[in-house]
């Protein structure tokens, strides 16, 4: 995939496309064919400061680490984006999350790795 700005983190999606961070602040999505299907900065009007990690959970939606703003959000396919964690990251770098709503985050800042529970539906 080429004409990236400085890619960062990536992470494979449900639909067997990708997600892409980049340097320049701003994630990009792929479709499976590895055409760009959109840009979370143009799709719902975020600004990121510096995205790092990148994951997807169970219901498609993508959650975004910002070093820069020291947040965690999660940007749901349809609607408007949600800060899960907007207090006590220092430089939050890698994410992931689990099947059972856990949230991993990768503090550069403290040297560990931090746990969050959410539930973006109820089960």
């Amino acid at each position: 995939v080429p004409n990236l700005q400085g890619p960062r983190y990536v992470s494979p999606a449900p639909n067997g496309g990708f997600v892409v961070s980049e340097e320049c602040g701003d994630v990009k999505v792929f479709m499976s064919s590895r055409k760009l299907l959109c840009s979370l900065s143009s799709k719902y009007g975020h600004r990121f400061g510096n995205p790092a990690g990148v994951c997807v959970d169970m219901d498609g939606s993508i959650l975004v680490a910002d070093e820069q703003r020291r947040t965690v959000h999660l940007f749901p396919e349809h609607g408007a984006p949600v800060c899960l964690v907007s207090a006590g990251l220092q430089r939050p770098a890698g994410v992931a999350c689990s099947s059972f709503g856990h949230l991993f985050v990768a503090d550069a800042g403290e040297n560990c790795v931090k746990v969050f529970k959410y539930c973006v539906r109820p089960p």
